[in-house]
């Protein structure tokens, strides 16, 4: 597939995606004047007389494919449309969230990147790879649960910043922490693994032997292991502005995210349609500028085919960091899957942890020990289903880069809340529903990752070297493309695990995915935020098993890498 490809792929994922939006009201199997008649004045009774009115004014007689034409026609004319609900023009609202969650997400971007830059700097000075499990910790803290603490802490307690609202530059802190951390605990992992493995390049040795300076060296390190990544960072961006949904409900920034949420709950079509609008071709420019920026980067090395990779330096955790991480889960869950989850006793409603209750318990009296044990074969199961589906996907596309790019960008450009919108509506919201929404958009990052590292192999001067000696196809994609790829992006797909936990958390936040009173580890943490200030270990116990999640992920992964002498070696011959 040409690269050219992936201009038809984005046009065809931008029209299906705006046709979904726009039968959504048709989707939800619910009467779309009577919900905008709601959205209207919750009072006004749902007079058959005053659903026909609404009917009317609206077009809702005429069916979903002429609202859909007629909205598209308007669309080439610049015309938006008029909003369902408040009867004011969708483009300067749209324009106005856009704006917002722009600034939004350049706050956040800067904060990962300070992040990311504190979690790179330890392997430049040492010039040695870490297991990673410390960096993704950060990167396994929901951001809805830091951004109420934050909140809780900063605003409340300390009073120094402001709450809610969006009126100057100090309302940009907390959020851009809470968006920020998470992101930055990601990058930094991803640049901190591929790091050691140019560090150990010849030409490293050569120019510490001429005296050139460490902070040169650093800088050509970087640029030389930032053009796979590039991708990433760049769908980190989108995802900061387009996915913060969850953190703009918290503190009540009136974001293009949250607009676009409001707009889909009142099914208000037209807003909704120019929110997804928006939030596609940002996806589009952002995945353009980090294409841009990569070509930039590597310069002439691909055309030349002058570019070789650098052999993977494992690093072999202790084996004691995930046995320890292992234990701690498996004994909780363990102790947890001995009581009864869903017992209700309000004599001892919030009550600290005790023998009794160990992680305390919840606004009902129920246990939460009880409650994490039991849900965590549906939250880890989910994500490690849709995690592996992801990968396969990843690998397979990263072979088709036309159709991975356009799609891609599409994909990553759409926030978990709009997907598991549309599949609530038309599947009713669950676990199944979120994981379907989940599914769809989780393999971006790793498709990209995958097509990057395949184009550079493709080009690598061994692999010119072992067409020439009579090397098939075959052989070459079995024994030297696939090994190189595979384990790096299995690595990556193992540190977005409990991202993708989150992303079904936050969906089960905004009440699209798991329902009460189930024990899954997203809804046990939407039911205690309203209590945290007064019981924060009903919150802090699904969270930390995140965060352990995490750090087992990883260092599970690093310590099975770096014992494989086998496996290795064989990665190591890619870069001769």
């Amino acid at each position: 597939m040409r690269p050219t490809a992936a201009g038809p792929t984005r046009l065809l994922g931008l029209l299906a995606v705006l046709a979904a939006v726009g039968l959504l009201p048709w989707l939800s199997h619910r009467d779309p004047a009577l919900t905008v008649l709601r959205a209207r004045s919750a009072e006004q009774e749902g007079t058959e007389e005053a659903l026909s009115a609404i009917r009317e004014d609206l077009g809702l007689d005429a069916g979903p494919l002429d609202l859909l034409g007629s909205w598209a026609a308007d669309l080439a004319h610049g015309d938006l449309g008029t909003s369902w609900v408040s009867g004011y023009d969708v483009l300067p609202s749209v324009l106005a969230g856009l704006q917002v969650s722009l600034a939004l997400m350049g706050a956040a971007l800067g904060v990962a990147v300070l992040l990311a830059a504190a979690l790179v700097a330890p392997v430049l000075v040492r010039a040695r790879g870490t297991a990673g499990a410390v960096a993704a910790m950060p990167a396994a803290v929901p951001e809805f649960l830091l951004a109420t603490v934050a909140l809780l802490v900063f605003g409340v307690w300390l009073g120094w910043l402001p709450t809610s609202g969006w009126a100057g530059p100090a309302h940009l802190v907390l959020p851009a922490l809470a968006l920020g951390v998470p992101a930055g605990g990601l990058l930094g992992r991803l640049v901190a693994d591929a790091l050691p493995g140019v560090l150990g390049e010849r030409w490293v040795e050569l120019w510490r032997g001429a005296g050139v300076s460490r902070t040169r060296i650093s800088a050509a390190a970087l640029k030389r292991v930032l053009p796979p990544l590039v991708p990433q960072f760049g769908m980190a961006a989108v995802g900061l502005a387009g996915g913060a949904v969850a953190v703009e409900l918290v503190f009540a920034v009136p974001g293009i995210g949250r607009t676009a949420l409001g707009a889909a709950r009142s099914q208000d079509l037209p807003l909704l349609q120019g929110s997804v609008l928006a939030l596609l071709l940002l996806g589009l420019v952002a995945g353009a500028a980090a294409a841009l920026v990569r070509h930039r980067l590597l310069g002439p090395a691909l055309r030349d085919a002058g570019l070789t990779l650098p052999p993977p330096r494992p690093v072999r955790t202790h084996p004691a960091v995930p046995a320890a991480l292992f234990t701690v889960l498996a004994v909780t869950v363990g102790w947890g899957l001995l009581r009864d989850p869903y017992t209700v006793d309000t004599a001892v409603r919030l009550a600290a942890p005790s023998w009794t209750h160990p992680l305390g318990t919840d606004a009902l009296g129920r246990d939460v020990l009880a409650r994490l044990g039991h849900g965590a074969a549906s939250t880890v199961g989910t994500a490690t289903a849709i995690c592996l589906f992801g990968l396969v996907t990843a690998l397979a596309l990263g072979f088709l880069p036309g159709i991975a790019a356009g799609a891609a960008d599409i994909a990553n450009a759409l926030p978990p809340v709009i997907v598991g919108i549309l599949v609530a509506a038309a599947a009713g919201p669950g676990t199944g529903g979120a994981a379907l929404a989940v599914a769809l958009i989780s393999w971006p990052a790793l498709s990209a990752h995958a097509a990057a590292l395949v184009q550079e192999v493709r080009a690598s001067a061994f692999l010119t070297a072992q067409r020439a000696i009579g090397a098939t196809p075959l052989w070459i994609l079995t024994r030297h493309v696939l090994p190189s790829v595979a384990a790096p992006v299995a690595r990556h797909a193992l540190l977005r695990l409990p991202g993708i936990a989150l992303a079904l958390a936050s969906l089960g936040f905004l009440g699209l995915g798991a329902q009460p009173p189930a024990p899954e580890w997203g809804l046990l943490l939407d039911e205690s935020r309203a209590y945290v200030e007064r019981a924060p270990w009903a919150a802090l116990a699904p969270a930390a098993a995140l965060a352990l999640l995490a750090g087992l992920a990883v260092s599970g992964a690093s310590y099975t890498q770096g014992r494989s002498p086998k496996s290795t070696r064989r990665e190591a011959g890619v870069g001769v």
